[in-house]
């Protein structure tokens, strides 16, 4: 064995844990100084403690939360675009249709809905609102996410 190229050695090092256990070991310093041992660490204890010395943890619950955020958000904004009071010029349908149905008394979405339940008939009775017109009305609907009725077969 080469003479000063080993580390000094302590047979009586002393460990002292985080939660105030100590025992002696051998070892290369003379003082150990730990976060967890044998005593307090979750998988012997069968406590449920989160052990976190770097933040991690930490971080993964503020992703979490921002996550959740989002997407409650995002639903806010989804339910918002199939709101029964939005008006027929949100819809981007044309400006004929939209007059045509105001002179009917068909304001917003949700009573152009209501009007497309009783029949395609129903609207097509409207003056001046033809085929086209449903077609295109049905289409806007579909985009911002209403349902729509389905039709009866007879």
């Amino acid at each position: 064995m080469k003479e000063s190229i080993h580390p000094k050695w302590y047979p009586e090092a002393t460990v002292t844990c985080a939660c105030g256990a100590t025992w002696t070991t051998g070892a290369t310093v003379p003082e150990i100084r730990t976060d967890v041992c044998s005593n307090c660490h979750p998988f012997y204890t069968g406590e449920m403690r989160i052990v976190d010395t770097e933040g991690q943890v930490d971080r993964f619950m503020k992703r979490l939360q921002a996550r959740d955020s989002i997407r409650a958000e995002a639903e806010a904004r989804a339910s918002a675009l199939t709101a029964p009071e939005t008006p027929l010029s949100e819809l981007e349908l044309d400006k004929r249709i939209i007059d045509v149905l105001a002179e009917a008394g068909i304001d917003t979405a949700g009573a152009l809905v209501e009007k497309l339940a009783e029949g395609d008939e129903a609207l097509l009775a409207i003056p001046r609102f033809g085929h086209k017109s449903l077609i295109d009305a049905k289409k806007a609907l579909r985009l911002r996410g209403f349902e729509l009725p389905s039709a009866e077969l007879a």
